[in-house]
């Protein structure tokens, strides 16, 4: 007779199906809402500077960023920010920002109706 099947030993560490994995994305973009740019008063997801967020099954978030330049004077400490909004969500193992410049930054990738409210139309 074969050996019943055992299921897997808990690791301690999460394994997320999609539904969780794309949940706890939106929780970690609102968390991300909560930093903004010392500059402008809009915060950094919806000024655009976001260029992507990946949630592995073990909840590990790797997040693409961009600044609005390569001069700007927060880089030292904006992506620390928000990586540090990231790693605060609870279900987060870890949280790692990396900051891109391809594509550069451009006003077109703030929302319409913030460049509205920025003046910028």
């Amino acid at each position: 007779m074969p050996e019943p099947i055992q299921p897997p030993q808990a690791t301690g560490e999460p394994n997320l199906n999609a539904i969780q994995r794309s949940l706890l994305e939106g929780e970690v973009i609102e968390a991300i809402r909560t930093v903004y740019d010392p500059e402008i008063p809009v915060n950094v997801y919806d000024l655009g500077l976001i260029y992507g967020i990946d949630v592995s099954p073990r909840a590990e978030v790797m997040i693409l960023m961009t600044l609005t330049s390569p001069a700007c004077p927060v880089a030292g400490t904006l992506p620390g920010e928000v990586e540090q909004a990231a790693a605060q969500v609870q279900g987060v193992t870890t949280a790692h920002v990396e900051l891109v410049w391809d594509p550069p930054f451009s006003v077109d990738r703030i929302p319409e109706h913030i460049r509205l409210d920025l003046g910028l139309l």
